[in-house]
């Protein structure tokens, strides 16, 4: 199983939420990014691949929770178990089936990706052109459009749907084809989280594997 690449952005309180609703998509996801140190909730993926013959759509689901920057537990639940953890400096992914985890140095890894919208640090603008949407309101969204600067990026296109302040959605386009979309729920911004929250404990008997 690979690295989905669907990883891998959440505002303010008071004053700000209440102001959020009346607030362009933009200026709501630069007031959460800001304002938004951690978070955690769950999602629902959906990715659609280009094919001639029509298949069903893939359906992921699981929880999260992140501290800025780079530290992050991704886990899918359903229909497999596997989770991507980082603690700002390794990437560990480990696959429960084969109970198998694999290291990476995290290094600059998030740069463009997806995932840098959510964990990364507050400086977006350096890896994306960020726009209000032509579509920007859709769903019951307010949307935004992050373009990637780095011309060896996977994703061609990011969305972002925006709605009292928070994310609500994101549709990761790549440049093969494939549409992601991801769903956020039970979204929680800046809850106490231990000093220990994403020390990575390798499962016992698991095969560890460095790249």
């Amino acid at each position: 199983m690979q690295l989905k690449t669907a990883f891998t952005a959440i505002l303010a309180v008071g004053a700000l939420v209440a102001g959020a609703a009346h607030a362009s998509a933009l200026e709501q996801f630069k007031s959460f990014v800001a304002s938004t140190k951690s978070a955690r909730g769950d999602f629902n993926q959906l990715q659609v691949r280009k094919s001639k013959v029509a298949k069903a759509p893939q359906t992921s689901t699981g929880t999260f929770v992140f501290a800025r920057p780079g530290k992050f537990i991704w886990t899918y639940q359903k229909p497999y178990e596997q989770v991507l953890q980082a603690d700002g400096e390794t990437l560990y992914i480990y696959e429960k089936d084969l109970n198998q985890v694999t290291t990476r140095k995290l290094g600059n890894a998030l740069g463009s990706s997806p995932a840098a919208i959510l964990f990364g640090s507050n400086d977006l603008e350096k890896n994306f052109t960020l726009a209000e949407a032509a579509d920007r309101n859709r769903d019951g969204l307010e949307w935004l459009s992050a373009t990637p600067k780095a011309k060896d990026s996977t994703f061609a296109q990011i969305a972002i749907g925006m709605k009292d302040g928070l994310p609500q959605q994101m549709e990761l386009k790549d440049n093969f084809g494939q549409t992601s979309v991801l769903k956020f729920t039970s979204f929680e911004r800046n809850p106490v989280l231990g000093a220990q929250a994403f020390k990575f404990e390798v499962p016992k008997g698991a095969e560890v594997v460095s790249q």
